[in-house]
């Protein structure tokens, strides 16, 4: 199975706004670095879907290490998914799960692959998510011009 790392990173000029996400998917050396935007939308809108589309871009099932700076993403997508599907996709506070239709869209992607999660400290030290940062921001500001 391939062993391929997936970086991730969401951005939005105001929030609500207009958002842009990226990804880079790292294996056997070569990189593929995808990006789009949303004319409006919200940050966390944009993190669950560069982490949707970096998976959906792997044609073959693959052993996957999704770094991202978003405890959102993270915590979601490894913890309260559980209850959420367990209760039908409702909180603990029994309201409706917020972007259930991307979490719903990342649990089928993720269930293509073995994944594993890494959350980083965004604007830091790791060039891959700071180069996600620039894909995202840029594709959000060129959304805003459009």
């Amino acid at each position: 199975m391939k062993q391929v790392q997936l970086i991730t990173d969401g951005a939005c000029l105001g929030n609500p706004g207009p958002g842009g996400w990226a990804s880079i998917l790292r294996c056997n050396g070569q990189k593929k670095e995808m990006w789009g935007s949303e004319p409006h939308t919200t940050n966390n809108r944009m993190e669950l879907t560069a982490a949707i589309e970096g998976l959906r871009a792997l044609k073959e099932m693959c052993e996957v290490e999704v770094v991202t700076d978003s405890e959102y993403v993270k915590n979601g997508i490894t913890s309260w998914i559980h209850g959420w599907k367990r209760k039908g996709w409702v909180t603990a506070a029994k309201k409706p799960v917020v972007n259930q239709d991307l979490w719903q869209a990342l649990d089928q992607q993720v269930n293509r692959h073995k994944t594993t999660w890494t959350w980083t400290k965004g604007h830091a030290n790791h060039a891959d998510n700071n180069r996600c940062d620039e894909l995202a921001t840029r594709a959000a500001r060129e959304q805003n011009c459009g």
